[in-house]
Protein backbone atom coordinates (compact mmCIF):
# COMPACT_ATOMS: atom_id res chain seq x y z
CA UNK A 1 0.00 0.00 0.00
CA UNK A 2 1.31 3.41 -0.91
CA UNK A 3 0.71 4.90 2.54
CA UNK A 4 2.96 2.23 4.04
CA UNK A 5 5.93 3.65 2.12
CA UNK A 6 5.64 6.83 4.20
CA UNK A 7 6.01 4.95 7.49
CA UNK A 8 9.24 5.32 9.44
CA UNK A 9 8.88 2.42 11.85
CA UNK A 10 12.19 1.11 13.21
CA UNK A 11 14.05 4.14 11.84
CA UNK A 12 16.29 6.46 13.86
CA UNK A 13 16.37 10.16 13.02
CA UNK A 14 18.73 12.88 14.21
CA UNK A 15 17.23 16.38 14.03
CA UNK A 16 19.09 19.59 14.87
CA UNK A 17 17.67 22.83 16.27
CA UNK A 18 14.66 21.21 17.91
CA UNK A 19 13.71 23.36 20.90
CA UNK A 20 11.05 25.17 18.87
CA UNK A 21 9.97 26.16 15.37
CA UNK A 22 10.72 24.15 12.25
CA UNK A 23 13.03 21.68 13.96
CA UNK A 24 10.52 20.90 16.65
CA UNK A 25 7.85 20.38 14.00
CA UNK A 26 10.12 18.10 11.96
CA UNK A 27 11.10 15.96 14.96
CA UNK A 28 7.50 15.47 16.05
CA UNK A 29 6.37 14.66 12.51
CA UNK A 30 9.06 12.00 12.09
CA UNK A 31 8.09 10.52 15.45
CA UNK A 32 4.42 10.48 14.46
CA UNK A 33 5.46 8.52 11.35
CA UNK A 34 7.16 5.93 13.59
CA UNK A 35 10.80 6.98 14.02
CA UNK A 36 12.82 7.21 17.20
CA UNK A 37 14.38 10.64 17.51
CA UNK A 38 17.68 12.14 18.65
CA UNK A 39 17.43 15.86 19.36
CA UNK A 40 20.61 17.91 18.91
CA UNK A 41 20.31 21.45 20.22
CA UNK A 42 22.27 24.11 22.06
CA UNK A 43 19.28 24.90 24.27
CA UNK A 44 16.47 23.16 26.13
CA UNK A 45 14.66 20.66 23.91
CA UNK A 46 12.72 19.09 26.78
CA UNK A 47 9.34 20.22 25.44
CA UNK A 48 10.02 18.47 22.13
CA UNK A 49 11.36 15.40 23.92
CA UNK A 50 8.21 15.16 26.06
CA UNK A 51 6.01 15.36 22.96
CA UNK A 52 7.94 12.53 21.32
CA UNK A 53 7.80 10.33 24.42
CA UNK A 54 4.04 10.89 24.52
CA UNK A 55 3.90 9.29 21.08
CA UNK A 56 5.58 6.17 22.45
CA UNK A 57 8.86 6.74 20.65
CA UNK A 58 12.36 6.64 22.07
CA UNK A 59 14.14 9.97 22.35
CA UNK A 60 17.74 10.97 22.99
CA UNK A 61 18.64 14.58 23.85
CA UNK A 62 22.12 15.85 23.02
CA UNK A 63 23.59 19.31 23.42
CA UNK A 64 26.08 21.06 21.17
CA UNK A 65 26.54 24.73 20.39
CA UNK A 66 27.16 24.84 16.65
CA UNK A 67 28.78 28.27 16.94
CA UNK A 68 31.69 26.73 18.85
CA UNK A 69 31.49 22.97 18.21
CA UNK A 70 34.45 21.42 16.44
CA UNK A 71 34.07 18.83 13.67
CA UNK A 72 35.03 16.23 16.28
CA UNK A 73 32.25 17.44 18.60
CA UNK A 74 29.69 16.96 15.84
CA UNK A 75 31.07 13.59 14.80
CA UNK A 76 30.87 12.44 18.41
CA UNK A 77 27.19 13.43 18.50
CA UNK A 78 26.48 11.17 15.52
CA UNK A 79 28.44 8.36 17.17
CA UNK A 80 26.45 8.79 20.37
CA UNK A 81 23.16 8.51 18.47
CA UNK A 82 24.27 5.30 16.78
CA UNK A 83 25.48 3.79 20.05
CA UNK A 84 22.48 4.74 22.18
CA UNK A 85 19.62 4.33 19.70
CA UNK A 86 21.13 1.49 17.70
CA UNK A 87 21.63 3.20 14.35
CA UNK A 88 20.99 6.25 12.23
CA UNK A 89 18.75 6.34 9.17
CA UNK A 90 17.71 10.00 8.85
CA UNK A 91 19.51 13.29 9.44
CA UNK A 92 17.67 16.61 9.37
CA UNK A 93 20.05 19.58 9.35
CA UNK A 94 17.70 22.29 10.55
CA UNK A 95 19.66 24.41 13.06
CA UNK A 96 20.46 27.87 11.77
CA UNK A 97 21.08 31.47 12.71
CA UNK A 98 20.78 34.89 11.08
CA UNK A 99 22.43 38.27 11.66
CA UNK A 100 21.19 41.44 9.97
CA UNK A 101 23.34 44.40 8.92
CA UNK A 102 24.14 46.31 5.70
CA UNK A 103 26.75 44.43 3.66
CA UNK A 104 29.13 47.39 3.68
CA UNK A 105 29.18 47.35 7.49
CA UNK A 106 28.70 43.63 8.07
CA UNK A 107 30.83 42.51 11.06
CA UNK A 108 33.41 39.82 10.34
CA UNK A 109 32.41 38.03 13.53
CA UNK A 110 28.78 37.81 12.42
CA UNK A 111 29.87 36.46 9.04
CA UNK A 112 31.95 33.74 10.70
CA UNK A 113 29.21 32.80 13.18
CA UNK A 114 26.51 32.45 10.53
CA UNK A 115 28.67 30.38 8.19
CA UNK A 116 29.85 28.17 11.04
CA UNK A 117 26.30 27.33 12.15
CA UNK A 118 24.48 27.31 8.81
CA UNK A 119 27.10 25.63 6.62
CA UNK A 120 30.07 24.14 8.47
CA UNK A 121 27.91 22.19 10.93
CA UNK A 122 25.71 20.92 8.09
CA UNK A 123 28.74 19.54 6.28
CA UNK A 124 30.38 17.94 9.31
CA UNK A 125 27.17 16.29 10.51
CA UNK A 126 26.37 15.09 6.99
CA UNK A 127 29.88 13.72 6.58
CA UNK A 128 29.69 11.78 9.85
CA UNK A 129 26.18 10.50 9.15
CA UNK A 130 27.08 9.75 5.54
CA UNK A 131 29.91 7.43 6.53
CA UNK A 132 27.48 5.34 8.57
CA UNK A 133 24.70 5.44 5.98
CA UNK A 134 26.99 4.47 3.11
CA UNK A 135 28.26 1.51 5.11
CA UNK A 136 24.71 0.29 5.77
CA UNK A 137 23.59 0.96 2.19
CA UNK A 138 20.76 3.37 2.97
CA UNK A 139 20.00 6.72 4.50
CA UNK A 140 18.19 10.02 4.17
CA UNK A 141 19.76 13.44 4.70
CA UNK A 142 17.46 16.46 4.64
CA UNK A 143 18.92 19.95 4.77
CA UNK A 144 16.95 23.08 5.51
CA UNK A 145 17.64 25.63 2.80
CA UNK A 146 15.68 28.87 2.33
CA UNK A 147 14.10 31.25 -0.16
CA UNK A 148 17.52 32.85 0.09
CA UNK A 149 18.97 29.77 -1.57
CA UNK A 150 17.42 31.35 -4.69
CA UNK A 151 17.44 35.07 -3.88
CA UNK A 152 19.78 37.61 -2.33
CA UNK A 153 17.62 39.08 0.40
CA UNK A 154 18.20 42.40 2.17
CA UNK A 155 20.70 43.02 4.98
CA UNK A 156 21.55 39.30 5.33
CA UNK A 157 24.65 38.64 3.18
CA UNK A 158 26.02 35.85 5.38
CA UNK A 159 22.66 34.10 5.64
CA UNK A 160 22.10 34.30 1.87
CA UNK A 161 25.62 33.00 1.20
CA UNK A 162 25.16 30.12 3.63
CA UNK A 163 21.81 29.06 2.23
CA UNK A 164 23.05 29.19 -1.37
CA UNK A 165 25.92 26.99 -0.17
CA UNK A 166 23.53 24.55 1.52
CA UNK A 167 21.75 24.09 -1.82
CA UNK A 168 25.08 23.43 -3.54
CA UNK A 169 26.25 21.04 -0.84
CA UNK A 170 22.96 19.14 -1.09
CA UNK A 171 23.57 18.54 -4.79
CA UNK A 172 27.24 17.67 -4.34
CA UNK A 173 26.56 15.04 -1.68
CA UNK A 174 23.62 13.65 -3.65
CA UNK A 175 25.90 13.08 -6.63
CA UNK A 176 28.45 11.16 -4.58
CA UNK A 177 26.16 9.11 -2.35
CA UNK A 178 23.12 8.15 -4.45
CA UNK A 179 24.71 4.92 -5.70
CA UNK A 180 25.15 3.85 -2.07
CA UNK A 181 21.45 4.21 -1.32
CA UNK A 182 21.79 7.55 0.47
CA UNK A 183 19.58 10.40 -0.72
CA UNK A 184 20.37 14.04 0.06
CA UNK A 185 17.68 16.67 -0.43
CA UNK A 186 16.78 20.08 0.94
CA UNK A 187 13.58 21.82 1.96
CA UNK A 188 13.43 25.55 1.24
CA UNK A 189 10.89 27.15 3.57
CA UNK A 190 9.25 30.37 2.53
CA UNK A 191 8.53 33.12 5.02
CA UNK A 192 7.79 31.23 8.23
CA UNK A 193 6.47 32.56 11.52
CA UNK A 194 9.53 31.61 13.59
CA UNK A 195 12.07 33.35 15.82
CA UNK A 196 14.32 34.02 12.81
CA UNK A 197 11.63 36.19 11.22
CA UNK A 198 10.51 38.01 14.36
CA UNK A 199 12.23 41.23 13.28
CA UNK A 200 10.51 41.15 9.88
CA UNK A 201 7.10 40.48 11.36
CA UNK A 202 7.58 43.33 13.82
CA UNK A 203 8.26 45.77 10.96
CA UNK A 204 4.72 46.71 9.94
CA UNK A 205 5.53 47.89 6.41
CA UNK A 206 7.94 45.04 5.65
CA UNK A 207 5.52 42.45 7.00
CA UNK A 208 2.73 43.88 4.87
CA UNK A 209 4.86 43.81 1.71
CA UNK A 210 5.91 40.20 2.32
CA UNK A 211 2.38 38.88 2.83
CA UNK A 212 1.20 40.83 -0.22
CA UNK A 213 3.61 38.85 -2.39
CA UNK A 214 2.70 35.41 -1.02
CA UNK A 215 -0.13 33.94 -3.15
CA UNK A 216 -1.33 31.92 -0.14
CA UNK A 217 -1.75 35.22 1.69
CA UNK A 218 -0.12 34.22 4.96
CA UNK A 219 3.12 33.36 6.70
CA UNK A 220 3.95 29.68 6.86
CA UNK A 221 3.88 27.61 10.03
CA UNK A 222 6.08 24.67 11.09
CA UNK A 223 3.16 22.32 10.37
CA UNK A 224 3.30 23.32 6.70
CA UNK A 225 6.67 21.58 6.39
CA UNK A 226 5.92 18.37 8.25
CA UNK A 227 4.60 16.42 5.27
CA UNK A 228 7.66 17.22 3.16
CA UNK A 229 10.03 16.14 5.92
CA UNK A 230 8.23 12.81 6.28
CA UNK A 231 8.19 12.27 2.50
CA UNK A 232 11.91 12.94 2.10
CA UNK A 233 12.73 10.73 5.10
CA UNK A 234 10.67 7.80 3.82
CA UNK A 235 10.84 5.07 1.20
CA UNK A 236 8.30 7.06 -0.83
CA UNK A 237 11.14 9.36 -1.93
CA UNK A 238 13.67 6.65 -2.78
CA UNK A 239 14.25 8.04 -6.31
CA UNK A 240 14.36 11.68 -5.24
CA UNK A 241 17.81 13.13 -4.56
CA UNK A 242 19.67 16.38 -5.08
CA UNK A 243 16.47 18.42 -4.99
CA UNK A 244 15.70 21.69 -3.22
CA UNK A 245 11.95 21.73 -2.62
CA UNK A 246 10.33 25.13 -1.95
CA UNK A 247 7.50 25.19 0.60
CA UNK A 248 6.65 28.85 0.26
CA UNK A 249 2.95 29.46 -0.32
CA UNK A 250 3.81 30.35 -3.92
CA UNK A 251 6.39 33.06 -3.16
CA UNK A 252 8.82 32.01 -5.91
CA UNK A 253 6.23 31.90 -8.67
CA UNK A 254 4.77 35.33 -7.91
Amino acid sequence: MILDTFRLDDRVALVTGTSRGLGQGAAIALAEAGADIALLDRGDASETADAIRALGRRVLVLQRDFASASPEDLTSAVTEVIEQLGGLDILVNNAGTIRRAPAVDYPAGDWDDVLRVNLDAVFHLSQAAGRHMIAQGSGRIINVASMLSFQGGILVPAYAASKHAVAGLTKALANEWAASGVTVNAVAPGYMATDNTAALRADVEREKSIVARIPAGRWGEPADLQGVFVFLASAASAYVTGTVIPVDGGWLVR
